[in-house]
């Protein structure tokens, strides 16, 4: 078995160095193969400068040419990992590194796992703003009505796939901001991809970039497009077979 660990990044200087050391120490316990990826989106400090220091064998660093969007860094991400599994997380670690283990487990069954703080909230260390998840729970209910029914929280930044799973889905993916993973899911369950949701231990973090009013208003409309961006993309008949080979 073998990981791509993913992880964008825009303007983490101030952090990423911690993550980067956690997760060598993490990964360089574990039984299998592993490669980190750092997607730098634009960023305007020197996170890049911070990740090369690191960079090797186990840790790469892909660079956007400009600030695209989280979307767009996962979808880099998971379209160049070379990993059987493809794990992306947030670089702050609001869902602790440690959380890989049991997502793995869960791969081994699923197509797609996502972390989920909605499903048992004693997973929650560390909550955030109430008006940050009144919001959260305000769009989960338009995302159920609109897109995903059925999964109780699309936005939490922790997600698992199988590396085929990755490919089909991200390759097709077309949104560039936060509401790429309504759109992932969306296409994951539109191509008869298997899709479980686990409880994972979050810790909310202060130094959070996520506007709550401008990148909300941003969201509900990136969610509102997905049906209409996927209308005329039917899934291929060679898809269908590869699905149903699992």
């Amino acid at each position: 078995m073998n990981l791509s660990f993913i992880v964008p990044a825009y303007n983490e200087s101030e952090r990423i160095e911690a993550s980067i050391i956690k997760m060598i120490d993490y990964f360089s316990r574990q039984p299998y193969a592993y490669e980190v990826i750092v997607v730098d989106d634009g960023s305007r400090d020197n996170t890049p400068d911070i990740v090369r220091r690191y960079a090797g064998e186990r840790i790469r660093l892909l660079q956007q040419p400009r600030n695209m969007g989280k979307g767009a860094a996962v979808r880099r991400g998971m379209l160049e990992g070379k990993g059987d599994y493809r794990i992306f997380s947030d670089a702050d670690f609001s869902t602790p590194i440690t959380e890989t283990g049991r997502m793995l487990e869960f791969l081994t069954s699923y197509d797609v796992v996502i972390g989920s703080r909605a499903i048992d909230e004693s997973f929650i260390r560390e909550h955030q703003p109430w008006y940050r998840e009144t919001m959260g729970k305000i769009f989960n209910k338009m995302v159920q009505l609109v897109a995903v029914s059925g999964i109780k929280d699309t936005q939490c930044g922790f997600k698992g796939f199988r590396g085929e799973a990755a490919t089909q889905i991200f390759s097709r993916t077309l949104i560039d901001g936060f509401s790429f993973d309504v759109e992932a899911l969306f296409l994951a369950r539109s191509l008869g991809y298997s899709i479980r949701e686990i409880p994972v231990e979050w810790y909310n973090d202060a130094r959070s970039t996520l506007n709550p009013i401008s990148d909300s208003l941003k969201m509900f409309r990136e969610l509102l497009k997905i049906r209409s961006l996927h209308r005329d993309r039917p899934v291929s008949s060679s898809v269908r077979k590869e699905i149903g080979s699992h």
